[in-house]
């Protein structure tokens, strides 16, 4: 007797029916184009690692989080919990058969065993950009303007918040708590999620009560990009290669964008300082402009050599780059009631008589080669059947029926538009113009 199992997914894992998916494909493609267009190329690497590859820099909360087994040989492994580690190893074991700078790009899933909310997964897909292998402050700002423009390219609009963490680091040590700097990060860094009191109580337990005072003032500086930067300069001791960094950044803004107003997009701000200890200069966020409250869809920043972990060589490779997560990104536009069409394809070959189906396949073709995204019904022949497959048509999305006639390549062709429930006898050139206007 067959024994019945319950079919279930795990909390914080999903299937994807095809509507989902499509929407899913169809904005990756979109982001994928765009990396491309900057010049990145795509790379891959396996889900699973050596546990201690993923640990050896991840830290914090990660670490926790991490989902880590021994395998059928006792190897101690772990699923990557993010694309950039993965990275980092895989620049250190083919440095020899690359050529830096390196720009790639990396969609793929990642697995982090946390609390799941409104847009945050258990199992979720990033897609990773990064220039590895230079320390130019252009390599930061293409990044940046990567970001910026994906973002333009989708139709969404973005405020990318801009901070440069060494700048931090430097004025903690002109504070003399240099020494709590990575457990002060990672307080400052969870400011937007507990709120200023919190982080306030957090801070003077890791110091004293001056001291986090100091700290949320350097972190709550307003004003402009340049009034901001002036105030966090003087807080951190003076003018210093970070805050000069910062200071050619908003440059690059200004010359990409036109104008100082036109670079509002981009804002200078203090209490960004990224979570992971990989993070070693200029660090970034993204939020939407119409849901800021879901928090950052992408976030990255600078690591010097983070693949010197892996690595013999002595001199160093600094990277950037940055992730957007896709699924709080999906999430957002749902609440906006913005996301893409979810439709595969425009129409269908009906299936008038099944003996037809290989001509049939070929009449399909003529409407694919002309940009005309088109599926054969291989059941329901007979034109009897023909309202069973307009209805299928109707439940798939589709707008047009094409029904072929006697000879299917050299007969004109009936077109139906389920929408307006209307047919029209054409060429098949004629109804290939009418399907593509």
């Amino acid at each position: 007797m067959t024994t019945y199992i319950e079919p279930r997914v795990l909390k914080g894992f999903r299937d994807f029916l095809p509507p989902a998916e499509i929407v899913r494909r169809n904005l990756t493609e979109k982001i994928e184009n765009t990396f491309r267009s900057f010049g990145f190329v795509p790379i891959d690497t396996p889900a699973l690692e050596y546990a201690d590859i993923l640990l050896g820099k991840g830290g914090g909360e990660t670490e926790k989080q991490i989902y880590r087994f021994k395998d059928n040989g006792e190897r101690d492994v772990a699923l990557r919990f993010d694309l950039t580690v993965p990275f980092a190893r895989y620049v250190a074991l083919h440095r020899g058969e690359l050529t830096f700078p390196f720009k790639r790009y990396h969609m793929g899933k990642v697995w982090r065993g946390e609390n799941t909310q409104r847009g945050r997964y258990r199992e979720f897909t990033q897609c990773d950009f990064d220039i590895i292998g230079s320390d130019s402050p252009a390599s930061d700002f293409e990044i940046i303007y990567l970001i910026h423009t994906t973002f333009l390219n989708l139709g969404i609009g973005v405020t990318i918040h801009v901070n440069h963490r060494g700048l931090f680091n430097r004025f903690l040590t002109n504070s003399k708590i240099s020494d709590k700097s990575v457990e002060i990060l990672r307080t400052v860094d969870k400011l937007s999620k507990v709120g200023e009191d919190e982080t306030l109580k957090s801070l003077a337990e890791l110091t004293d009560s001056e001291n986090a005072q100091k700290i949320l003032s350097f972190i709550g500086a307003k004003g402009s990009f340049t009034e901001i930067l002036s105030s966090l300069t003087e807080l951190s001791g003076g003018a210093c290669p970070e805050s000069e960094r910062l200071t050619l950044l908003r440059r690059y803004m200004i010359d990409a964008t036109g104008s100082a107003s036109n670079a509002d997009p981009f804002v200078l701000a203090p209490s960004i300082t990224r979570g992971l200890d990989y993070y070693t200069g200029v660090v970034f966020e993204t939020f939407l402009n119409e849901l800021p409250d879901i928090g950052s869809v992408c976030s990255g920043g600078r690591y010097d050599n983070l693949a010197g972990l892996y690595s013999k060589e002595k001199d160093s490779i600094s990277g950037v780059g940055t992730s957007i997560g896709l699924d709080r990104l999906i999430a957002a536009l749902e609440s906006l009631e913005k996301l893409p069409d979810s439709k595969n394809h425009t129409a269908a070959i009906a299936c008038v008589n099944a003996e037809k189906s290989g001509l049939y396949q070929v009449l399909a073709q003529k409407f694919r080669e002309e940009g005309v995204f088109c599926e054969v019904f291989t059941d329901a022949s007979g034109e009897k059947n023909l309202v069973k497959q307009f209805m299928l048509a109707e439940k798939k999305g589709l707008r047009y029926v094409i029904i072929p006639g006697e000879n299917p390549l050299n007969c004109n062709v009936t077109l139906r538009d389920i929408t307006a429930r209307k047919n029209s006898e054409l060429t098949i050139k004629e109804a290939i113009k009418k399907m593509k206007e």
